[in-house]
């Protein structure tokens, strides 16, 4: 939702990944399209991303994505800076890749989470770590000879997992794929068509759209306006 994706930005400390979160959110571009999209790509007269039909997920159809104000911002800025390959990178000037973009993630929602455990006064307790040392493996590979751990580590691995198992609990899930889904959840419930979102989101078939937003039937709200 709407709070969610601007507490994420909030937590963004990379330009490249804040770049190409709005413009996922924006337009509902798959995560493929994204990560790929160049310079030649783009036809910035008529506000949109063509992708040939060869270069699509399908291989059968002509993908067209079209840019709002935010997106078309981002894409005539980042094209002039990046006028050949991708133009979505990183802060080192690297294409960022699914993995890369995974792991941004990641790291953000352990900062968010760690953030939130300092508000509401949250800690790890020495019950937990006790409890969670008794479960790792005792041992680990120096030099490729097998040592034991001390308590010092054991202790100190235990938190740490404990640790980012909580930050994961307390955080939203986030990936360019929910920001997708987003975007055609929030185009429906401002009384978009569905045919229209589905030709926007590029699905070959209208049907599989009803298919996957069928939760939209459980909101009231949405369902009585």
């Amino acid at each position: 939702n709407a709070e969610d994706f601007e507490l994420l930005l909030l937590h963004i400390r990379n330009p490249g990944l804040h770049d190409l979160v709005i413009t996922t959110w924006e337009t509902g571009c798959r995560p493929q399209e994204s990560l790929r999209v160049e310079a030649r790509h783009v036809d910035l007269t008529h506000r949109r991303w063509i992708i040939p039909k060869r270069e699509s997920k399908t291989k059968r159809l002509t993908r067209v994505v079209y840019l709002n104000d935010r997106a078309m911002e981002i894409t005539a800025r980042l094209t002039k800076l990046y006028p050949d390959g991708p133009i979505f990178r990183n802060s080192n000037g690297k294409p960022w890749t699914p993995e890369a973009v995974n792991c941004a993630f990641q790291c953000i929602r352990h900062r968010m989470g760690r953030q939130i455990m300092k508000d509401r006064g949250l800690t790890i307790g020495e019950q937990e770590i006790n409890k969670k040392i008794k479960s790792l493996c005792p041992t680990r590979l120096s030099n490729g000879k097998t040592v034991k751990k001390s308590r010092t580590d054991l202790r100190t691995e235990a938190r740490r997992k404990l640790m980012d198992r909580r930050c994961i609990d307390l955080t939203p899930c986030y990936s360019l794929y929910a920001l997708r889904h987003s975007w055609a959840t929030r185009a429906l419930m401002k009384g978009v068509d569905p045919l229209t979102v589905a030709i926007l989101m590029g699905h070959e078939d209208p049907s599989m759209l009803s298919r996957v937003y069928q939760h939209l039937s459980l909101n009231p709200q949405h369902m009585l306006s």
